[in-house]
């Protein structure tokens, strides 16, 4: 009878970057950006801007940023009808999910 060594297997050592990439992908924010539509009167034809950025957090609690303003409102849908007011209509545009992280400032979008 042949004795055959059980395989062995070397454990990867921590690699602490690796761990914060991961973690932060885990618990990113939602981002959208809110997009105002104005409609061009007596015509079917509208200006787009994006008025807004913003991070809705699990739970629910949304941060949006705009030109001179900081809201922390309850929903993201709060963010839309704050921007949608005389005609104007917001609308939000949510950015895909995070797929890469990098601990250089230089590599993130």
């Amino acid at each position: 009878m042949t004795f055959v060594p059980p395989q062995e297997s070397t454990p990867e050592p921590f690699d602490l970057g690796k761990e914060l990439r991961a973690l932060a992908l885990a618990t990113a924010p939602r981002l959208f950006a809110v997009a105002r539509i104005h409609p061009y009167e007596g015509t079917d034809e509208a200006d787009v801007e994006i008025a807004a950025w913003g991070m809705a957090h699990e739970d629910g609690r949304t941060e949006v940023i705009a030109p001179g303003q900081r809201l922390v409102l309850g929903s993201p849908e709060r963010a839309e009808a704050w921007f949608s007011r005389s005609g104007v209509t917001a609308q939000l545009v949510w950015l895909g999910p995070p797929t890469v992280a990098s601990l250089d400032p230089g590599l993130a979008a």
